[in-house]
């Protein structure tokens, strides 16, 4: 069930903001909502082709919620499913990035990762140390395996221009996975992921800082990310999530490379954003596993590592899954389920769950 009216995948189902200026684009089975009407179009980019498409949602039968039930939900940090950074994904296929995990996330409620990889077969690398390109024919793996929720907002979904990152939103909204952090405008890239699961409003909002460089955050005429650099912005997209959620995740590309403890401009952020409205933030980009942290009741898991990677280094390789399991009450257990990158792009869990269901 999506909330304001959507068409179910699998045991859950997303939408987007009935107040979208655009609705994403989204082939079936995957529909946008748009204000509950019986049938979304979708239109196509100007900036990359794409196909129009038409799909016809079911009305909503209520509008109450059940009561609320448990909540498991899970958060990674980077993923890059590039078959020429991780050349064992192009070996033994799509599905060895999430082999190791024994269904985790098919088990769970809901899972967020950072997809630190253009998800669009479009455009040409722009002239950076590392460019990371996710070919569209991983997608339907990592949805397969439980992703819900990619963040494109970090310093490599730009990596092929403009063009493919407009593309590779709409190319995840096809392989039923919610894309936040970036889009055409400043508006779509804020958008959060809404759910409505075990009688929770759940939104997801994702940022990007670190950007190569000013052009990479969008504006009201530029694709681009949601900033994760500035407060002001931060604050208003969460606290416009809050309005209409019970629960908002965040996630957000912070930090700095190798570091394991959290830069006090990032605590500054996570406090603002936890004052409106956040409950849970899952941080990545240092490449190095930060802690966890409870602060004024909110989870904050400072820095995920690196997951769906090479093995570059003992250090490097070592990570964890972000475990956060809310109480019917709205009280969060929160740990970090110990994972190792075995082999590249072949995280494998090394320890069960300290917190939820089965521990």
């Amino acid at each position: 069930m999506v909330l304001a009216g959507g068409l179910l995948v699998g045991a859950l189902s997303f939408g987007w903001w009935a107040s979208a200026d655009t609705p994403p684009l989204a082939p079936e089975p995957v529909a946008a909502a748009s204000g509950g009407a019986s049938t979304t179009s979708t239109t196509s980019t100007t900036l990359a082709p794409t196909t129009t498409t038409s799909t016809t949602i079911p009305q909503p039968t209520s509008t109450t919620l059940p009561p609320k039930g448990t909540l498991v939900i899970h958060g990674t940090g980077d993923v890059a499913l590039d078959p020429t950074y991780i050349p064992a994904l192009a070996r033994n296929g799509w599905d060895h990035a999430w082999s190791g995990l024994g269904g985790l996330f098919l088990d769970d409620d809901l899972t967020v990762i950072n997809l630190e990889c253009v998800p669009s077969d479009f455009g040409s690398p722009l002239p950076k140390s590392f460019v990371f390109r996710c070919p569209t024919e991983a997608l339907p793996s990592m949805s397969g395996n439980g992703v819900e929720v990619a963040n494109m907002g970090n310093n490599h979904s730009g990596d092929y221009g403009k063009e493919a990152l407009v593309d590779g939103r709409s190319q995840l909204l096809a392989a039923g996975v919610a894309p936040v952090g970036a889009g055409r405008d400043m508006h779509e890239a804020g958008l959060p992921a809404l759910f409505e699961i075990n009688g929770w409003k759940i939104a997801v909002v994702g940022f990007g800082g670190v950007a190569p460089g000013p052009d990479w955050y969008a504006t009201e005429d530029r694709a681009g990310m949601r900033s994760g650099d500035h407060i002001e912005e931060m604050v208003e997209a969460v606290a416009a999530a809050e309005e209409i959620a019970d629960l908002v995740i965040v996630t957000i590309h912070w930090g700095r490379e190798l570091d394991t403890t959290p830069l006090q401009e990032d605590i500054d952020r996570a406090k603002a954003m936890i004052d409106a409205g956040a409950d849970i933030i899952f941080g990545h980009h240092q490449h190095r596993l930060n802690p966890l942290e409870m602060v004024d009741g909110a989870a904050v898991f400072w820095g995920l590592g690196n997951f769906v990677w090479p093995h570059n280094s003992t250090a490097s390789a070592t990570t964890a899954v972000a475990r956060v399991v809310v109480s019917p009450d709205g009280t969060l257990d929160a740990c970090m389920i110990p994972a190792f990158i075995e082999t590249h792009g072949h995280p494998v869990l090394t320890a069960k769950p300290e917190c939820g269901p089965g521990t």
